[in-house]
C-alpha cells in the first residue's frame, strides 16, 4: 500500500537517493530543500521514474525555525494523510556558522529543526507514523553551552555533538512515546557515504548513496523497524546497535532535551 512520506533533504545525497527508491515504489513523495530551482529538478527527476506517485514539494532553509513552522503548518492544513517522516536534512559546515540569534547552524539543522517538525506534525503521523531520524557513527558528548549557543565549536565537533543530541532525543521520545504517537527510530545510514557533504568534508569520494538510502527505505516502511521506537540501527555493522554511551543515560538525555525545548521556547506552541 502506498504511503505518504515526508523527506527533508531530498535534493541531493542520501535524501535524493532514498527519494528515488520510495518513488519507484509509487509511494505519495513531500520533498523538502532549500532552493526552489533544486526542487523542480527533483521532482522533474522523480515524477520520470516508472511507477512514480504524486509529488509535492516543500520549500524551507531548516537554520530558520520559523520556515520550519510554516512548513509543518502547510502539511498540517493541507488536509492530507501523512504515514512518515524522514529527517534526512543536515549541515557539516556553513561559512556563517550562527544564526541570527546566536545559535550554531549545525545544532539547529540537525538536531532542532527535526526536532520541532517531527513534535509539529506528531498529531499527524499519529501511532502508526513513524519518525526516522539521520544519525552518524560519528557521535560526542554533547556541550550544552554549546548547544546554547554560548560557546563555539569546530566543524567536526559541532556535527558529532549534533548527531548524538539528535539520536538522544530520538531515544528518549520513542521509549517514552504516548499510545497515540509516532515511533521514533535513528539510523546510522553507513558512514562516508558518497554525499557532497562527505566530499567538502573530507575530501573523498564515498560509498554507494544506495546504501544509506536502502537502510532509511527499511526504517520508514518495513517490518523489522515496527517495534524499534527508540532503537538505533547502526548500519555499519548492519544491526540494531547501542549508540554513544550518553545517549543511554537517562539523566543526561533529560537534560539535552530540556535545553532542545527550553531553546525552541514558543516555536513548539506556535
Amino acid at each position: 500500500m502506498a504511503k505518504t512520506i515526508l523527506l527533508t533533504g531530498a535534493t541531493d545525497g542520501i535524501g535524493l537517493a532514498t527519494a528515488k527508491l520510495l518513488a519507484a515504489e509509487g509511494h505519495h513523495l513531500l520533498v523538502h530543500g532549500r532552493s526552489t530551482s533544486k526542487l523542480a529538478d527533483t521532482v522533474a527527476t522523480l515524477t520520470a521514474i516508472p511507477g512514480a506517485g504524486p509529488v509535492q514539494t516543500l520549500q524551507a532553509d531548516l537554520s530558520h525555525l520559523e520556515e520550519v513552522v510554516a512548513m509543518a503548518r502547510t502539511v498540517l492544513v493541507s488536509g492530507q494523510a501523512l504515514d512518515v517522516l524522514i529527517n534526512n536534512a543536515g549541515v557539516y559546515s556553513t561559512p556563517n556558522p550562527r544564526t541570527e540569534s546566536g545559535l550554531d547552524v549545525r545544532f539547529v539543522v540537525n538536531t532542532l529543526a527535526p526536532y520541532l517538525l517531527a513534535q509539529k506534525l506528531a498529531p499527524l503521523l499519529g501511532a502508526e507514523g513513524r519518525v526516522v531520524n539521520l544519525s552518524s557513527a560519528a557521535q560526542a558528548s554533547v556541550d550544552l553551552a554549546a548547544l546554547r549557543g554560548e560557546q563555539f565549536l569546530s566543524d567536526s565537533a559541532a556535527y558529532a555533538q549534533s548527531k548524538l543530541a539528535l539520536t538522544m532525543w530520538s531515544r528518549q521520545w520513542g521509549l517514552n512515546r504516548a499510545a497515540n504517537e509516532p515511533i521514533n527510530i535513528a539510523v546510522n545510514p553507513a558512514s562516508l557515504l558518497g554525499s557532497k557533504m562527505v566530499s567538502d568534508a573530507f575530501g573523498v569520494k564515498g560509498g554507494d548513496l544506495n546504501i544509506g538510502a536502502d537502510i532509511l527505505t527499511r526504517a520508514a516502511l518495513s517490518e523489522e523497524f515496527a517495534n524499534a521506537s527508540g532503537q538505533y540501527f547502526d548500519n555499519d555493522s548492519g544491526r540494531f546497535a547501542p549508540p554513544h554511551p550518553d545517549a543511554l543515560n537517562a539523566q543526561i538525555c533529560a537534560e539535552v532535551v530540556n535545553t532542545i525545548e527550553s531553546l525552541l521556547g514558543d516555536y513548539l506552541v506556535e
